[in-house]
């Protein structure tokens, strides 16, 4: 127990060291300072460069947008030009389809004094043998190029019903007014008779 007792006592005595030790070291020391210029003169060209790249930065977006914009408007400008052309190109095709319109060449055929023939001969281009008999048109054999117009059925077009009057029923008598009254008496009695 000696020993026991020997021990603690030689602890005690150290814990107060170490903490004075903890202590000294622990113990904030004022740092000199700098010069104010040195530190001032190091951050400046750190400043400048960030400011500059800012700058670089907001100029560049806005050429950037500039430039999306304008492509944005010859895009539509371009889109828009390409849809009248489109439009164009198919009028011209109905108009071409129109001028090869077997109907058009043939009323222009018919204009120019031309028939066609009742028996077409056609001519080999392999050989030059003609095939058929050739026999040249006249304006009796011409056909009809346009279709006669239709008849209407008599559904849609009846004739007209016609309804003469004899003269004794309008009034035929010397004075207007005694007509009159009795045009007017022949048409209460007729709604008379109508009524019973």
């Amino acid at each position: 127990m000696s020993t026991l007792m020997s021990q603690i006592s030689t602890a005690r005595t150290r814990v107060p060291r170490f903490a004075e030790a903890a202590v000294e070291r622990a113990r904030l020391t004022v740092v000199p300072q700098r010069a104010m210029g040195r530190t001032q003169a190091a951050r400046t060209p750190f400043a400048v460069l960030v400011i500059a790249m800012l700058a670089a930065g907001v100029v560049g977006l806005l050429m950037f947008n500039t430039n999306m914009q304008q492509d944005s408007f010859r895009a539509t400008s371009l889109q828009r030009q390409a849809a009248d052309l489109s439009a164009k190109q198919q009028s011209l095709n109905m108009e071409l389809d129109q001028l090869r319109n077997p109907q058009r060449l043939a009323v222009a055929a018919k204009a120019l004094g031309m028939v066609a023939p009742a028996q077409p001969a056609f001519v080999r281009l392999s050989d030059g043998r003609v095939l058929g008999t050739p026999a040249p048109a006249s304006t009796v054999d011409s056909v009809r190029i346009s279709s006669l117009p239709s008849a209407k059925p008599r559904s849609i077009n009846p004739p007209p019903i016609v309804v003469k009057v004899p003269a004794s029923a309008v009034g035929g008598t010397k004075n207007g007014a005694v007509g009159a009254a009795s045009t007017a008496g022949a048409t209460r009695d007729g709604r008379k008779n109508l009524n019973r």
